[in-house]
């Protein structure tokens, strides 16, 4: 089965700083993969040229055999680090906005996911807590019958307990022909749900292996083997 995404030669600079430095990757269906490294390595610049809102890049990048087009952003899924939902809108807005806008949403989905996490279908989201609101897009997000999952730091203002139940939403809400890329800095939380870890630093691929075998091979967690790889 061909790889759902294949990156080669991926370099982005923002003025004369260079970002993405050379790099080159393929993820196949059926994975979660983490995309980990320190804050300003490039995880988000990565995630944005996936979903086709970078364009000046140089490389090649194709997504089911496409480079990133209109074809493309109809097959990913893509929670951003911040939400980009209106503040007068009221949960049940948000959920009728994504079923309008997109063919593979599925709203008996997204409203179980909003039961499940205890949001009020009449609330505002101005009203909502950083949290709050993360919930209610991942579970928009992860009600798409999409190809290609990309999520954005979507664990940052959860506590523990939301935690988990947003992992069990991710695990059980994508299927074997689908993908999940996860970025994210708080490590130990989510470790255990991923297939394959992808580490960045600088700009560049420093690590790009299955979470097994970096485990048999180093003997340590995969936050464990960040900090050994970010030591200061």
């Amino acid at each position: 089965m061909a790889n759902l995404i294949e990156v080669k030669s991926l370099s982005k600079k923002y003025g004369s700083k260079l970002i993405l430095d050379n790099i080159s990757l393929s993820f196949e269906r059926g994975a979660i993969i983490g995309l980990i490294g320190p804050n300003g390595c490039g995880k988000t610049t990565f995630i944005k040229i996936l979903s086709g809102l970078i364009r000046d890049y140089n490389g090649d990048v194709k997504i089911d055999g496409h480079s990133p087009d209109e074809y493309t952003k109809s097959i990913i899924s893509y929670l951003p680090e911040k939400t980009y939902l209106s503040d007068w809108m009221k949960i049940k807005d948000a959920v009728t906005f994504f079923a309008d806008f997109y063919n593979d949403f599925d709203r008996n989905k997204a409203e179980s996911m909003l039961e499940q996490f205890g949001l009020n279908p009449e609330q505002r989201i101005k009203s909502m807590s950083k949290g709050m609101q993360e919930k209610l897009q991942l579970a928009l997000v992860m009600s798409r019958n999409a190809k290609v999952y990309l999520l954005d730091e979507p664990l940052g203002g959860l506590d523990p307990a939301s935690r988990k139940a947003m992992l069990d939403i991710i695990l059980n809400n994508y299927s074997e022909n689908s993908l999940v890329l996860i970025s994210t800095h708080i490590i130990y939380a989510v470790e255990k749900i991923f297939d394959r870890v992808v580490m960045i630093g600088d700009g560049k691929i420093l690590i790009n292996d299955s979470v097994d075998y970096l485990r048999e091979t180093t003997g340590k967690s995969i936050e464990g083997l960040f900090e050994e790889v970010f030591r200061c």
